[in-house]
């Protein structure tokens, strides 16, 4: 549906919500997911990769704010796996998350479980994917809400294109994962980047994976921009055009023009873009994505382009290649741009009108401070590590690797069940304090604990998370994803977090909010959070490869005194364990 008449239809159902409310609140979508497998061919290489509904990248879902919906996912391989709707409140309905062990106990083979939740306030970009070992890589799609109320700009949008950012791997990814636990080493970069599951022409054998999007002159495209790559922040231009920021992680913000994006995995943003380019003899323009280096880790540092295609007049258009060489945009950052990192960052605001307020924290009742980064661990007994000085990487959380219990943390908590290995007292400041990011980083370096500690905080808790990168082997950014809350990012910066002098400069006036934050490079990133949604949730960094190492936390949410405050029962249909 083009933008110009979804606006209409929206002008109309705003209307009609005023005289029958009742009856739009109880409008139901329902979806079946089949996860399965499918032999795709990228890079002339063919292999089996897990999809759902033998889609990759897998289908998009479209609903209207305030909807109820339903997504009955069938499981049709031999392994496990769990779906998790990413940047969705799920309010009260955390049975419905999907990070396996966290909040549920996987979909097992040949079994079905219909994810249960409600839009309520949230309209724009988030996305769904899988949350269990690494099969996000090809599981997982374009999450789109639909606002009851026009869009707070102005300018026509011509049409509306999902773009999402991917890796592809010629090798299995969970065997590149289950590798990378066994021997203790760095994981095997990607083969390629992708755009909308396509790699485009600068690599071997992609002529025909190109993507390639049709434009009229003088229109405005709302281009809707998911990273869902494993591993990598990435920047994204299109070559001569600007692009207007209207809206991250679903969340409007006040717009402003840029060259560039940089967006890190997990994160989603919405930019206008104007056709008002002058077109060469092609007609064709490029957009391009690569990645943003923070990491001494393997990665893969080529490029992925498409093109915008100027419409011309011709009654019949066959849609050409340009010849290569291809030049890349000379607006695309360069890889290790952290200057137009920062700077894009801190143009971020939350739009703040009266239809949508900025509801920051002012004051808060708890603050964690906790670092994030990599461990050097000592090689178990009677095992070999294939790691720096004969050691395995590890990631942590004030020195915590987290561990997922055998059992979903959600359910136990909600039973009173007591594990073993369940605490609450994730410490609530770094255990050892020290120049976190102006050590040597392998001299400082200490084993993590291996555990499962949680944050608890009461109903209604304003909560602020100070997030500091270190220096353990390599400083780098860290995109932060935080289940069941949207945040405010009231404060960030470079170095160590200074207790008493940065909060004086933090924004409490129209922060961005957002569910995932890049934290610095050798920095740190303050976040505030209204915990108003009872229940267990995960918090984690959204480069894979880290969680896997166990750069992630639990943060419990207990149920306030009224019912409307408290976690709905668990469904019929939830999986054991």
């Amino acid at each position: 549906m083009g933008s110009f008449y979804h606006q209409i239809f929206v002008t109309l159902v705003l209307l009609l919500s005023i005289f029958l409310p009742c009856s739009l609140s109880s409008t139901t979508r329902r979806f079946e997911f089949n996860v399965k497998w499918k032999n795709v061919k990228r890079l002339c290489n063919t292999r089996p990769v897990l999809t759902v509904n033998g889609e990759y990248p897998g289908p998009t879902i479209s609903v209207h704010e305030g909807d109820n919906v339903e997504v009955k996912v069938t499981n049709r391989v031999d392994m496990n796996t769990t779906l998790h709707w990413h940047g969705i409140r799920q309010l009260r309905t955390g049975w419905a998350d999907g990070p396996a062990y966290v909040t549920q106990c996987p979909i097992g083979t040949g079994k079905s479980y219909t994810y249960r939740f409600t839009v309520v306030n949230q309209r724009g970009t988030l996305w769904w994917h899988a949350h269990l070992s690494w099969q996000r890589s090809t599981v997982n799609g374009a999450f789109i809400i639909y606002p009851r109320m026009p869009y707070p700009f102005s300018v026509p949008i011509q049409e509306e294109i999902p773009i999402t950012f991917g890796e592809w791997f010629n090798s299995d990814v969970m065997a590149i994962e289950k590798d990378m636990m066994l021997t203790g080493v760095g994981p095997n970069a990607s083969d390629a980047y992708t755009i909308n599951g396509l790699p485009g022409p600068l690599y071997n054998c992609s002529l025909k994976d190109t993507f390639i999007k049709t434009v009229e002159h003088g229109k405005t495209y709302l281009l809707r921009i998911i990273n869902a790559a494993l591993n990598d922040e990435l920047f994204f231009a299109v070559a001569d055009h600007t692009l207007t920021v209207v809206e991250i992680d679903a969340v409007y913000t006040k717009p402003f023009t840029t060259k560039a994006i940089m967006i890190a995995p997990g994160q989603t943003t919405n930019v206008l873009l104007t056709a008002n380019q002058k077109p060469d003899s092609t007609g064709m323009f490029v957009l391009a994505a690569r990645p943003y280096l923070t990491s001494i880790f393997p990665f893969d540092n080529s490029t992925t382009i498409g093109f915008l295609k100027y419409k011309t007049t011709k009654s019949k258009e066959t849609v050409e290649l340009p010849l290569p060489p291809y030049t890349l945009p000379s607006n695309l950052p360069a890889l290790q741009d952290t200057e137009f990192a920062t700077e894009f960052a801190n143009k971020l605001r939350s739009l703040g009108s009266p239809q949508y307020p900025c509801k920051v924290p002012k004051k808060v009742h708890k603050q964690v401070i906790t670092t994030i980064g990599l461990n050097l661990q000592d090689c178990p007994p009677n095992k070999t590590c294939k790691g720096f000085r004969n050691q395995r990487f590890l990631a942590s959380m004030n020195n915590q690797s987290f561990i997922r219990p055998p059992i979903s943390i959600l359910e136990c908590h909600y039973k009173n069940l007591s594990m073993a290995n369940l605490f609450s007292n994730f410490p609530e400041k770094p255990p050892v304090p020290f120049n976190y990011t102006g050590v040597n980083s392998l001299t400082e370096n200490m084993n993590a604990e291996f555990g499962s500690k949680l944050v608890v905080v009461p109903y209604g808790t304003r909560l602020e998370i100070v997030l500091q990168d270190t220096n353990f082997l390599n400083p780098e950014n860290h995109p932060i994803h935080v289940h069941g809350h949207n945040f405010f990012i009231v404060g960030c910066g470079f170095g160590n977090f200074d207790a008493e002098k940065d909060p004086l400069h933090y924004n409490l006036v129209d922060p961005p909010e957002r569910n995932t934050v890049a934290v610095p490079i050798g920095g740190w990133a303050a976040i505030r959070i209204h915990a108003d949604n009872p229940g267990v949730w995960f918090i984690h960094c959204h480069l894979e490869e880290h969680t896997t190492w166990g750069l992630a936390m639990g943060l419990v949410v207990q149920e306030g005194k009224n019912p409307s405050q408290c976690l709905i029962p668990p469904p019929d249909d939830l999986p054991p364990c």
